[in-house]
Order: C-alpha cells, then sequence, then structure tokens
C-alpha cells in the first residue's frame, strides 16, 4: 500500500481497505464506512424527457447479490480486525447495499445498535416518476464486542438537540458548495453528517478509519474536532482532493469559517440582512417593505438555504444605522416588478425584478449582540444570518 501523504494527525493511503491492518499499528477506536452502493449502470438513461447517466466510477458498476455480500463480508473482517475491542463502526447506504453490510455484521458477530436514517434536508430531485422521492440514506451503527461497552456521547447529542434526546433520523443538508473548493467526490457526504458521528462516538485524540476514504471528509472533521484519522482508497486522484482540504485546516480563518458552519442550527430562524440608502431606508421603515435584486445575469432566480427559515429582517446603510423586524410571514416573499415598487413609491434601480418581503413595523426588535457589518466582507450585499448572531 502506497502512502500518499502523512501528517502528524492525517494519513493517507492509497491500496485496498482489505490491507488495512498492513498500514496500522495497533487498533483504531472507531471506523467511518462509506463503501461503494454498486449504483452505476454504465450507460445513459432517459427519465422524464432528461438523460441521467448513472455512472459513479468502476468501483461502483452493478454486481450480483453474492458479489456484494462477498465484497462487505471480506472489507468488514479487515475493518474488525484493527477495531479496539469496545470500538465502533458506522456503514453509510442505501437499500441497494445496506442489508448486505448489515447480514455481514451479523456474522462477524458485531452488535447492530442503531439504524440512523440521514434525511437530506434539501435532496437533489429524483426524475423518475415510478418511485417515491429519494431523500434518505442510512447509517448502520455497530459495535465490534457484544461483552465490551462502547462509548457514546449521550450528553453531547442532547445539547445539539435543545436537551432532548437525539433522534435516529438526523435532518442534514448535502455537500454544500464550500464543501467542494478543492474538488468534488461523487459521492461526497457533508462535513456536518461526519462531525455528528464523531462527536457522537469518540473522545478527543482518539484514532479514526475511514477504508473509503474518498476526498477525506471523515478526516477533515477528525481533526477539526481533535482527533487523529488514517484513510485509505483505491483513487489517488481524491485523495489528493482530500490532502488539498487538509492543508486548508493551516489556515485558522478556514478553520473558524468551517467550524462557524458546523455549529449552525438547521432549524433556527434567520435573518435577511439588506443594505438600503438612507432615503430608501426611510421609506421602507414606514411600509414595511424591504426589497432586493432577484436572479443574475441569466435571468434565474437562487433561494439560498435558510430562506425557508427566514423570519427577521434587518435593514442597514454602510453597515451602520441596523433596524431589525419580524417579517409577517416565515419564508414567504413576493416578486415585484421595477414598476410595482415605483408606485409604492420606491425609486429601485434598472433590475426588471425584485424579492420583496413584507415586516411588521409596529414593534422594532432590539439587537443585543455586538455586530460589525462594515468590518465583514460584501457589507452591500444581502445575507442570510441565524437570529443568534443579532439577539
Amino acid at each position: 500500500m502506497i502512502i500518499h501523504s502523512q501528517f502528524e494527525n492525517f494519513k493517507t493511503f492509497c491500496g485496498d481497505s482489505i490491507e488495512a491492518q498492513n498500514v496500522i499499528e495497533g487498533f483504531v477506536d472507531m471506523i467511518f464506512a462509506d463503501p461503494p452502493y454498486f449504483l452505476s449502470k454504465g450507460k445513459t438513461v432517459r427519465i422524464n424527457g432528461q438523460y441521467k447517466k448513472f455512472d459513479k466510477g468502476e468501483w461502483d458498476q452493478e454486481k450480483s447479490f453474492e458479489e456484494i455480500n462477498h465484497f462487505n463480508y471480506k472489507w468488514l473482517e479487515a475493518c474488525k480486525n484493527v477495531l479496539k475491542p469496545d470500538g465502533t463502526i458506522w456503514v453509510s447506504g442505501t437499500y441497494h447495499n445496506i442489508f448486505s453490510v448489515a447480514t455481514c455484521l451479523q456474522k462477524l458477530g458485531f452488535r447492530i445498535l442503531n439504524i440512523v436514517v440521514w434525511q437530506k434536508s434539501d435532496p437533489r430531485p429524483t426524475l423518475s416518476t415510478q418511485y417515491f422521492s429519494f431523500t434518505a440514506e442510512y447509517l448502520i451503527w455497530a459495535r465490534k464486542s457484544a461483552s465490551h461497552p462502547h462509548f457514546f456521547n449521550c450528553a453531547k447529542m442532547e445539547e445539539m438537540n435543545n436537551g432532548k434526546r437525539m433522534p435516529d433520523v438526523w435532518q442534514i443538508p448535502i455537500v454544500r458548495p464550500w464543501e467542494m473548493r478543492c474538488g468534488q467526490h461523487p459521492t461526497q457526504k457533508p462535513l456536518k453528517l461526519l462531525h455528528r458521528i464523531i462527536l457522537a462516538s469518540t473522545r478527543p485524540g482518539e484514532l479514526i478509519l475511514d477504508p473509503f476514504a474518498g476526498s477525506c471528509t471523515t478526516g477533515i472533521a477528525a481533526n477539526l474536532l481533535g482527533r487523529d484519522f488514517i484513510g485509505i482508497d483505491k483513487e489517488n486522484q481524491y485523495l489528493r482532493i482530500g490532502n488539498l482540504r487538509r492543508l486548508e485546516l493551516e489556515n485558522p480563518d478556514i478553520v473558524a469559517r468551517m467550524i462557524k458552519m458546523l455549529q449552525a442550527n438547521s432549524s433556527e430562524p434567520t435573518v435577511m440582512v439588506n443594505h438600503a440608502r438612507k432615503s430608501t431606508k426611510k421609506i421602507m421603515l414606514e411600509k414595511g417593505i424591504c426589497y432586493l435584486r432577484a436572479g443574475d445575469s441569466k435571468g434565474s432566480l437562487l433561494v439560498k438555504p435558510g430562506f425557508e427559515r427566514l423570519q427577521y429582517v434587518l435593514i442597514h446603510t454602510n453597515g451602520e444605522d441596523c433596524h431589525l423586524y419580524k417579517l409577517r410571514s416565515k419564508g414567504i416573499f413576493q416578486i415585484w416588478t421595477h414598476e410595482t415598487l415605483v408606485r409604492h413609491g420606491f425609486s429601485p434601480s434598472n433590475a426588471p425584478y425584485y424579492i420583496v418581503l413584507h415586516f411588521d413595523t409596529s414593534k422594532e426588535i432590539t439587537i443585543t449582540k455586538d455586530i460589525n457589518l462594515k468590518a465583514k466582507r460584501y457589507s452591500y450585499v444581502a445575507k442570510i444570518m441565524p437570529i443568534s448572531e443579532l439577539i
């Protein structure tokens, strides 16, 4: 097995996961595995007038049930050999492979602890009309031995779930664009998913193995949380992406932004922060109308994640004289033309369409936190932020 790179706490190897014991000195505390789902058909299919290519790579080609079982048994056996007696393993999948994984785990003597449903809060559309929409994947969590107790940070999970026991259905968005700056893996998992898994089942300083490392999301989450990482993958191109991502962690500003994104509460109400000239802002506050240009140069409308939780609007001028109000309707906006805004007393620029938010002017909300919109980049560009950054 070839050493692809070697940070002190982030080691990657190009090779077969079945040879894991050849590169691990001692034992690992936890394993996260995202094995092939065997979805790729190697052909293009026309569904509802759209062409979709079901081909992620040779490693994901369709196989018979017997071949899938043999493959899963061999790599899971190799993982069991390098896992500590009280260690646990997480395995992700869909119905294409997850039943085989569960069967192999039980045959090897693992004890299944939970099957967690990862419900994607913003799934990609299901093209075929012959099925329910595909919005979830599954995570089997198992421990190596029935006789050795495992570690579970129940208190931390309750803290992350507003003081209640964390359920086995997790609503987490798919991979965000900022996670793909260094390149993209076709089956890349969101950093937030691995962040939660690692917090739930490991302690700081412990060692985590990913036998199908891909672009090393597991390793990035592990290092951000003070854990060590070993990743194995057959594809050099994806390990290169993973190591570029690891290099980003040498930049404290990037790390701070990542941590902020990971700590964001996916159910927390959000605020539309919008700059307006003094004269325009005066009319906005009188009428309870906030507007911003809609669309881009191609005329499309982009609604960013967080808009569905939008409950407040903050209007400022050049980052100063901020006013915070509650929207009349959560996550609701209208599209007005330039002419409509003019009829309401505004003098908008020459864009043809605008997003319009209606807010309650009867009670201004006091901003209790120290914010400095002038000190941030893109002060004049509308942005969405969590309400906890303001009050």
